[in-house]
């Protein structure tokens, strides 16, 4: 590509800005808090009480990807009561998010729902919340998540009904493989056999190739990669993706580095497999600036606010002609449920984090035949199977 057709880039990413400008006026955000019209709600003089615990996930294997290896993942779960009912709520907090247990209770800390009642319009509760610091994306999703559990069960329904969903036309989960020996590879890719259709496998280091071959002598069924930014160089990442291509891989998950969205531009143009953005794109501030940039989106509620957030990111997303995937970090059910009542319709999903750990104390949504289908549960559809102490 010559300097010109760089230009031309540009030029059709400042096109798209002024239409997505356009359609982010429309998108629209069904909310219960602002229309729930329930006996209990219109009497009740009780206020929201918010309350939380740190709790640390168990990973089943050590978990490897470019960068980084760790066995367990530190969560903090959240509970809000209101006049008898209980909306519950997490926070997963991966080293790359910057979020800690310690950091997120002390933004919870400085979360005060007693001036909102659940009638309030969702907008102004999020609105109050983002303006209390800027990032704790997580810590925000928390509360974003257990509002959303509490509304759906004010009003007895189950999110994915309020968005208008199908639950059941929803793309395949991956499982996600890491980066690690062959008999490690070769074994986790033996527990996937019966229970998925896909398979996401972690690149991005120095034997990728090893990887892909490792699982394919196993099966053959379509591969996702995640590159975590590992690729450098894009000529590179350009001959990896052709090769990928041909061992039966459907698309490719952020090749490179976030900021370097010059060469990702040049490199999705070029690529015969799908590429979408993950650390790349956190917000709805960022969707804009994507298009041109990588074929589609990863939404993931931690890491922009949660529930309310991640629908208009797929609504503006969906407007301006990209694919749009769900993703998670490894988290409990209790998340892993909220991420399911919005993601009918996407073009690809990783809902597998709870899948991952050996102490999950949410029931929620299930795998069924490869896809993780809600339950039809009221609010994101959770219970708790262990006895969880909350406090403050």
């Amino acid at each position: 590509m010559n300097f010109t057709n760089n230009e031309r880039m540009k030029q059709n990413r400042r096109h798209f800005l002024k239409l997505s400008a356009m359609a982010a006026a429309t998108l629209a955000v069904p909310s219960l808090l602002a229309s729930c019209t329930s006996k209990r709600n219109r009497q009740s003089n009780a206020n929201m009480k918010l309350s939380w615990t740190p709790y640390d996930l168990q990973l089943n294997h050590t978990f490897t990807i470019s960068g980084f290896s760790r066995n367990t993942t530190p969560v903090v779960l959240v509970k809000i009561d209101y006049d008898g009912l209980e909306g519950y709520g997490e926070a997963s907090l991966p080293p790359y998010l910057g979020e800690t247990q310690a950091s997120v209770i002390e933004f919870l800390k400085k979360v005060d729902l007693s001036a909102f009642t659940p009638s309030r319009d969702m907008e102004e509760v999020i609105a109050y919340l983002d303006g209390i610091a800027e990032g704790n994306t997580a810590a925000k999703a928390a509360v974003d998540i257990a509002l959303h559990d509490l509304a759906g069960k004010i009003e007895g329904t189950p999110w994915y009904k309020i968005y208008g969903l199908d639950k059941y036309n929803v793309p395949d989960t991956t499982f996600t493989i890491g980066i690690d020996t062959d008999e490690v590879v070769r074994e986790k890719t033996r527990e996937a056999l019966g229970r998925f259709n896909i398979l996401k496998v972690k690149v991005g280091g120095s034997d990728d190739k090893r990887m892909i071959e490792a699982i394919r002598s196993e099966i053959d069924l379509p591969l996702a990669v995640d590159a975590n930014q590992g690729w450098k160089d894009r000529q590179q990442a350009l001959d990896m993706i052709f090769w990928l291509k041909e061992k039966g891989i459907v698309m490719v998950e952020q090749p490179m580095p976030k900021h370097d969205l010059d060469n990702i531009a040049r490199l999705t143009e070029e690529s015969p497999l799908p590429v979408f953005a993950d650390e790349s794109i956190q917000r709805l501030s960022d969707v804009e600036r994507m298009k041109g940039v990588f074929s589609g989106i990863n939404i993931k509620l931690m890491k922009c606010t949660g529930m309310h957030e991640a629908w208009k990111m797929r609504q503006l997303a969906q407007s301006l002609g990209m694919k749009v995937m769900i993703g998670c970090m490894t988290e409990t059910s209790c998340a892993i449920s909220a991420a399911s009542q919005l993601y009918a319709g996407m073009d690809f999903a990783d809902l597998d984090g709870a899948l991952l750990i050996g102490n999950d104390c949410f029931d929620g949504a299930t795998l069924e035949n490869g896809k993780i289908i809600p339950s039809d549960l009221p609010g994101i559809g959770v219970k708790p199977t262990t006895e969880i102490s909350f406090g403050r």
